[in-house]
């Protein structure tokens, strides 16, 4: 390895620039590096955790029995029913409990990631870049939950006297624990080491795009209602689970190359059946406005409320189908039909995890693959890590936020009003005043009672 590490430019410092009279030995020091690239790749998969091999002793034993194909079936699917029983126990318990479990999925996500770039770039004895690291992920944490505070508690948090400051110069300490972490990281660099110090800075801030930003999005998500995160979490639990079923018993026909496992027959038939699914579920879950109302801060109940009245978006409406399909309403007595508009939502949500989604888990797989490696971690039996299972949660999540902010959210009085706390006193006024005025002028306040 410290031949690989001396034409890397790693080594003692006295290492030779070729020039162009040395240009007819490239190719062989190319094919050289290669061949212990491959060599160091293999020295590292051996020493990060395969998450797939690794199962409870007693459920070994039990399917000892089975070939290697079932074997993997059944604890796939033990498991499988365990994490999805788990999912539905978070729901019961509530909004919190689910921003505290995003949480922790955060973390673990950001440690599987961060471990894999401890092992490749060998930083064993580096100063401070495990602390460093883990600064980062607080700081970033930091900001982008005090984002979220402030967006929907802006109105409490800004009559607490010794939280208006932190409320008011958030970003400005947001930064200022950024140049902290910076400054920190010049400081800690060795010159022998340059090369590796800035690869491993560049993979800290990539996970940190990949798992804190989509953290957030997803605790703004479940702040729009419960359904916008239980939805789309659903629906790609669901095309995990039917394309896996569809490949295991009738797929044939490869899909990517990336994934050799993933077949057209299971990606089709995940498709297929998360539309269905995400369907039936939006349907069943507009009834109940404790999962679709926004959570939003109560000052006369002093808490967080999810009562409100449903939005249009959940309230049924009489729809008339497309023409083709009016032959098929008249066999059955109608020519209209009712259903939630939320629904409609549903299926753009629903052809997104279905078509896009699997290619976060894609992508993954690619990543694996570069370091010859099953998993991400070996905490989930059959599953490996916990990056393993949110892939392409990750990106569902994004476009959920994406597409709430550009089709369904509208500005609401509350959140308004917690712009208008922000302001100076004499801003205040003077935009009561201008309100005054435009509701006279309109005669909208003559019509108040």
């Amino acid at each position: 390895m410290s031949e690989l590490r001396h034409r890397r430019g790693e080594g003692d410092g006295n290492d030779k620039v070729e020039t162009a009279g040395e240009s007819d030995h490239v190719d062989v020091d190319s094919e050289e590096e290669k061949v212990l690239e491959e060599k160091y790749v293999d020295e590292l998969a051996k020493t990060l955790p395969q998450g797939t091999d690794k199962t409870p002793e007693i459920l070994d034993s039990a399917l000892s029995g089975l070939s290697s194909r079932w074997r993997n079936w059944v604890i796939r699917g033990i498991f499988t029913w365990l994490m999805i029983g788990a999912f539905c126990l978070l729901i019961y318990g509530g909004p919190l409990a689910l921003m505290i479990t995003v949480l922790c999925v955060q973390v673990k996500c950001f440690e599987e990631i961060i471990n894999i770039g401890y092992a490749v770039y060998r930083v064993h004895g580096l100063p401070w870049f495990r602390s460093l690291s883990w600064y980062f992920l607080l700081t970033s944490n930091y900001f982008f939950y005090g984002e979220n505070l402030i967006d929907y508690f802006g109105v409490v948090i800004n009559r607490t006297d010794y939280l208006h400051f932190l409320v008011t110069y958030h970003r400005f300490i947001s930064f200022s624990l950024y140049c902290v972490g910076f400054v920190w990281f010049v400081l800690s660099l060795v010159k022998r080491y340059y090369m590796r110090q800035f690869s491993l800075f560049a993979w800290t801030h990539v996970a940190l795009l990949i798992v804190v930003t989509q953290s957030y999005l997803i605790i703004q998500n479940i702040f729009e209602g419960l359904i916008w995160f239980i939805v789309p979490v659903s629906m790609i639990i669901c095309n995990d689970v039917m394309a896996y079923v569809f490949g295991f018993f009738f797929g044939k026909t490869p899909l990517i190359k990336l994934s050799p496992k993933k077949t057209w027959e299971g990606f089709i038939g995940g498709g297929f059946s998360t539309v269905i699914f995400g369907l039936v579920l939006s349907y069943l879950m507009s009834q109940y406005p404790y999962l679709v109302c926004p959570i939003e801060y109560s000052e006369s109940l002093g808490r967080m409320t999810m009562d409100c009245e449903p939005s249009s978006l959940f309230r049924l409406q009489e729809y008339t189908p497309p023409h083709f399909l009016q032959p098929l309403m008249k066999l059955s007595g109608r020519e209209k039909f009712n259903m939630y508009p939320f629904m409609i939502h549903s299926l753009a949500l629903s052809i997104f995890s279905s078509v896009i989604g699997p290619f976060g888990g894609f992508f993954a797989s690619g990543f694996k693959r570069a370091f010859k490696i099953k998993d991400f971690g070996d905490v989930i039996p059959g599953h490996g890590g916990i990056m393993d299972r949110f892939d392409c949660q990750f990106l569902m999540a994004t476009f959920v936020n994406v597409y709430i902010t550009s089709f369904i959210r509208t500005a609401t009085p509350q959140k308004l009003l917690q712009q208008v706390y922000n302001l100076k006193p004499e801003q205040q006024l003077q935009l009561f005043y201008a309100l005054k005025e435009s509701l006279e002028n309109r005669n909208i306040l003559n019509m108040v009672p």
